[in-house]
């Protein structure tokens, strides 16, 4: 592996507590996460102030609304810069071509980097009795298998899934989109409230490219040497 495949979640309220993370950790992980509770708090300057620093940064707001609405959250997005950002799978078809257009026009029109738009299949939250609750027959599985070829075959050339679907879904769709895996957790960690978890090995070795893993790093009493440690697992 020639990258560094760790994204950590800046899963904090405000602009200092971000940089913070960010100053200590740049050198020791591949990207971070901005979620809603800091782009809320901090606005889209948080964004520019990450990617001064020279550190990549997955756009996590989880876009879901009518494909017009989307694709504009998306060119906003492109011009911020970001090297990822994510979408609904469950917005549909025609929600996820519009999202992915977006993002290729604006970065040709913008000369930015083109962003990997990925589509979230089953939050790691979520369990069969929990999409059951809410309407979704089947299991979490084939929720998760159906939502992930119809992202692909939208054109979009990312997924965000449990590590426990990775082998299923390299099995599915081509292995040239990528897969994006929170529920990472190191093998002596408490998996809080993620329900279908993995370790980072073995994460990895199922065939995921990028491993979002928050808590363990960030409230560890060290967060570059739990950072390294993780690395090193690998």
């Amino acid at each position: 592996m020639d990258y560094n495949p760790i994204i950590v979640p800046l899963d904090v309220p405000d602009r200092d507590a971000a940089m913070a993370l960010v100053e200590r950790l740049t050198a020791s992980v591949g990207a971070f996460k901005i979620g809603k509770e800091l782009f809320v708090n901090a606005g889209p300057a948080i964004v520019r102030e990450v990617r001064a620093t020279g550190a990549d940064v997955f756009l996590d707001l989880k876009f879901h609304d009518i494909p017009n609405t989307v694709a504009g959250a998306v060119r906003a997005a492109t011009r911020l810069d970001v090297q990822m950002l994510t979408i609904h799978s469950s917005g549909g078809r025609d929600m996820m071509s519009a999202a992915e257009n977006a993002a290729q026009e604006e970065s040709r029109n913008s000369e930015q980097s083109l962003p990997l738009v990925l589509g979230v299949t089953v939050l790691t939250s979520m369990d069969t009795g929990d999409i059951n609750e809410v309407g979704v027959d089947g299991d979490v599985t084939a929720q998760v298998k159906r939502l992930a070829k119809l992202a692909s075959t939208s054109g979009l050339r990312g997924l965000v899934c449990s590590p426990m679907e990775i082998e299923l879904l390299r099995a599915e769709i081509s292995r040239e989109v990528k897969l994006v895996t929170p529920g990472i957790r190191p093998a002596s960690s408490d998996i809080q409230d993620q329900k279908r978890v993995m370790t980072p090995a073995q994460a990895v070795q199922a065939g995921a490219d990028w491993l979002v893993i928050g808590r363990p790093i960030t409230l560890a009493d060290d967060p570059v040497s739990a950072a390294k440690a993780i690395v090193d697992s690998l």
